[in-house]
């Protein structure tokens, strides 16, 4: 079965498609890592009985198209070599579930529960999700372009290479999550919460809006440009106390 093989050092340097490479490199910001997922020939899901989900379930090379999991209970689940497309997330259990070198395309849900979840060399292209729990998850090696997420639950998770490509993150909640080697893209983030937040090369600077609506403070570790810095000017003041009149 055909393995991926993870962006190394060569694509450690790059930008991940901001067109900041060179400031990044005087910054001395490290980019992350992307995966680069390369899927083996799939089965689909379902073709030897069965079509739900099940907790500590093991599915390895299939491919999930369509498939209505609402409600369903996958906790403890490991996706290996997997794709899920266009299925319906709605109140899925999938606490504590594993998603390894997996594509997941144009899934949609409200309420998805994926904390304390690992995705490892997962590309999330296109979501549309509201209310998703992923606190205390870690996340190695993702990228997660396009779509939107509302309410995105990320309090003390784990992130580590980790990029948001075109994608709007409404009212995210980082609080007491640890970020390193994490770039936004292209991508709106709409009031983001960073109280006691860790960050380490955080780049800021690709995103097309930044809104920290708190934990202002726990900006230390990350890089922003100077027009996003005017941007924030506001919030800064506030935080030290300053009157701005």
């Amino acid at each position: 079965m055909a393995r991926k093989a993870t962006g190394g050092a060569g694509r450690s340097g790059e930008s991940g498609g901001s067109g900041t490479a060179g400031a990044a490199a005087g910054s001395r910001v490290k980019g992350a890592r992307r995966p680069e997922v390369r899927l083996p020939p799939l089965e689909p899901f379902g073709a030897f009985g069965g079509g739900e989900l099940e907790p500590d379930g093991d599915y390895d090379g299939l491919e999930f198209l369509e498939v209505d999991f609402v409600g369903q209970d996958g906790a403890g689940a490991r996706f290996m070599d997997c794709a899920l497309r266009s299925c319906a997330l709605d109140e899925t259990r999938l606490h504590h579930a594993r998603f390894l070198d997996s594509v997941l395309t144009g899934i949609r849900g409200v309420g998805t529960d994926l904390a304390e979840s690992t995705l490892r060399d997962v590309e999330l292209v296109d979501a549309r999700l509201g209310g998703v729990q992923l606190h205390g998850a870690v996340l190695e090696r993702v990228v997660i372009r396009g779509g939107k997420i509302d309410y995105l639950n990320l309090r003390t998770a784990r992130l580590k290479d980790v990029v948001f490509e075109g994608c709007v993150l409404v009212e995210p909640d980082f609080g007491g999550a640890r970020l390193e080697r994490v770039e936004f893209v292209d991508c709106a983030l709409k009031g983001a919460d960073l109280t006691a937040a860790t960050l380490k090369d955080v780049d800021l600077r690709g995103a097309a809006s930044l809104e920290i609506a708190r934990g202002i403070d726990r900006l230390a570790g990350a890089v922003i440009s100077p027009s996003q810095l005017l941007d924030l000017a506001p919030v800064l003041a506030a935080e030290v106390g300053i009157r701005v009149e």
